[in-house]
């Protein structure tokens, strides 16, 4: 059997990252030029010139005097943690199929477990923004499922308590490959859950296929069609044939989150399960994933401690 090209391709090796991003000056002319890629502009007037304070490493507008730092207003904001720690973090975070635990990760970076935990929360919250802003559309698969709950006794499978529900969704190309997955915290599955999510989460047009749950017909109120198959009136094998991939895909999330995090916040899965997708939905060219979240970094506003702990936005 051939290799798939995507599981196996190469990806950025720690060597060749460490060349582009292995020291601060580095780092901070890369986040310079994705903040600026045109040059300098200052955020309050617009100007383009400015004068450089090296001591401070701030950039002064000539006109208005406003003085910006190279990380002020961007997710980096207020941090003690120098850029080659958080591009470092960044590498590690888009290389790793299955993620890595905040606990790996500072021991990695040589910084504490609180920082680490800190970091990774930030850069998860960056992925789900950035992820969050493409609505699916053309064919897509969307399925109801649970995260967490108890392993031993009580109740299985829906209304079982201790569960995270989540609505499970993957954009399929004509070749009924999977191309984009979005796996997104809801407060049930209830028809009024199900049309909030589908009016932002997918685009008008889009053809929705879902088992028989009642709930998912509501995708129509956001201009979708929609198709059931009822799982229990096929054979085992057409059924593994038309869900194959996001049965596929639910199973593999799970078993990394148990594998890699043993245990998540219930506040904070709708972060873990963005972290999965944004990896997935770039899996084609993994050293470009890189950029992509750095890039992605730097355009999002600052996050502070006291908003960071709080349960992350559902939808």
């Amino acid at each position: 059997m051939p290799k798939n090209k995507i599981q196996f391709q190469k990806g950025l090796s720690l060597p060749s990252f460490l060349q582009s991003y292995g020291t601060q000056e580095q780092c901070e002319k890369a986040i310079f030029s994705m903040r600026w890629p045109q040059g300098f502009v200052c955020p309050k007037c617009g100007c383009s010139t400015f004068y450089e304070l090296t001591t401070r490493n701030i950039y002064q507008c000539s006109a208005c005097k406003r003085q910006t730092s190279l990380i002020s207003g961007t997710i980096f904001e207020s941090t003690k943690l120098k850029l080659t720690t958080w591009l470092l973090a960044i590498y590690l975070l888009t290389q790793s199929k299955d993620g890595i635990s905040s606990l790996n990760l500072s021991r990695t970076l040589g910084i504490s477990a609180n920082a680490a935990l800190r970091m990774k929360h930030k850069l998860q919250h960056v992925m789900k923004l950035c992820d969050d802003s493409q609505a699916l559309s053309n064919l897509v698969q969307i399925d109801d499922a649970y995260l967490g709950g108890k392993s031993q006794g009580g109740k299985r499978g829906r209304g079982a308590g201790g569960k995270t529900p989540f609505v499970a969704a993957i954009m399929t190309n004509e070749k009924g490959h999977p191309i984009f997955m979005r796996f997104s915290v809801v407060a049930g599955f209830h028809k009024k859950d199900i049309s909030n999510w589908a009016k932002k989460h997918l685009c008008p047009g889009t053809s929705v296929v879902s088992d028989g749950l009642n709930c998912f017909p509501a995708v129509k109120d956001a201009g979708c069609s929609h198709h059931a198959i009822i799982k229990s009136s096929i054979k085992i094998t057409e059924r593994y044939s038309d869900f194959k991939w996001l049965d596929t895909m639910i199973g593999n999330v799970k078993n990394s989150i148990h594998g890699t995090y043993h245990a998540v916040s219930e506040k904070h899965v709708p972060r873990y399960l963005a972290e999965f997708c944004f990896r997935f939905n770039r899996r084609f060219e993994l050293g470009k994933m890189i950029v992509q979240l750095a890039q992605a970094a730097v355009n999002t506003l600052p996050m502070p401690q006291r908003t960071l702990k709080l349960a992350e936005d559902w939808w």
